[in-house]
């Protein structure tokens, strides 16, 4: 059978997909809001536990047409690991429609981009990669490891290899005082990776996580459902992508919007504008329905 260690975590888009634990925690694990892979300590698994597991899979599961490699950063692992890898799952299972994994700016600046191509030869298509903020103020905040352009060095890096990119950008992230900084760098950022998707998440104190400390001495601005709407409004008017699906679907999120950009950012924006115009009307999620 299939075995986790520890709490799983994977994108809204891998619901229905196989999900194999290749590495266990995140290589850098320093972020400021993140508690996810706090109490594992990172390491690749083996190759023959997985390729198990994957037996079990084809046994047991039916057809699978959709893999994601956990924990949060298994590009970190050695690109001949995870050849050998891909090749056992298709192997397995066919030719896969997918095979995606969390890329953080580490591994994308560790991982070159011929390694990256030729990881997409064999499957591995598309990487989530959490930009947060194009603010380099919010990303030293975040202790993210790396500043605005670097961000985007390492991002291109994956376009130069073929592979799609979904990214993240966090509202709230910069406070109030820096919100409208945070929502046109991260819009220049987000333009210049020019990412096949994109979406947004609230960031949200968690506790055992230094934010949830600063947070717990009132040093953390956390943003009304209005003021983050302002702050995604601006965010999406500043984007400039030759074709993205957004979407801000994430639990997280207190509106739960959708579109293709650029086809759909007039009908986006008016939605904001109407929630900035008649607040009492917005269908803000509930907190209750809100999560992480």
């Amino acid at each position: 059978m299939i075995r986790y260690e520890g709490t799983l975590y994977r994108p809204p888009s891998e619901a229905d997909s196989l999900i194999l634990q290749a590495t266990i925690g995140c290589s850098y694990n320093e972020c400021t809001f993140c508690a996810m892979y706090r109490d594992k300590r990172f390491r690749v698994r083996k190759l023959d536990e997985l390729e198990s597991e994957i037996e079990w899979a084809r046994a047991n599961l039916g057809p699978v047409s959709k893999v994601f490699l956990a924990d949060g950063d298994a590009l970190m692992a050695k690109s001949a690991f995870l050849a050998s890898l891909l090749e056992r799952l298709h192997a397995a299972f066919g030719p896969l429609k997918r095979v995606s994994c969390y890329a953080s700016p580490q591994s994308l600046a560790v991982r070159s981009v011929d390694e990256m191509a030729l990881l997409r030869e064999r499957g591995l298509t598309l990487y989530y990669l959490g930009i947060e903020s194009g603010d380099d103020a919010t990303l030293a905040r975040l202790a993210k490891g790396v500043d605005s352009m670097e961000m985007v060095r390492v991002a291109l890096k994956a376009h130069e290899a073929g592979v799609r990119l979904s990214t993240m950008i966090l509202l709230g992230a910069a406070g109030r005082a820096r919100s409208l900084e945070h929502a046109r760098a991260s819009a220049r950022v987000v333009s210049s990776i020019d990412p096949r998707f994109v979406s947004t998440l609230v960031m949200t104190p968690v506790k055992g996580t230094p934010l949830y400390e600063q947070s717990q001495r009132g040093e953390v601005d956390e943003l009304s459902p209005l003021e983050l709407a302002r702050e995604l409004r601006e965010f999406l008017a500043g984007l400039e992508l030759s074709g993205a699906v957004f979407r801000s679907n994430h639990a997280s999120n207190y509106l739960a919007l959708n579109g293709t950009l650029p086809r759909h950012k007039p009908d986006l924006l008016a939605a904001l504008d109407g929630v900035l115009a008649h607040p009492e009307h917005a269908p803000f999620r509930p907190q209750w329905r809100r999560g992480l």
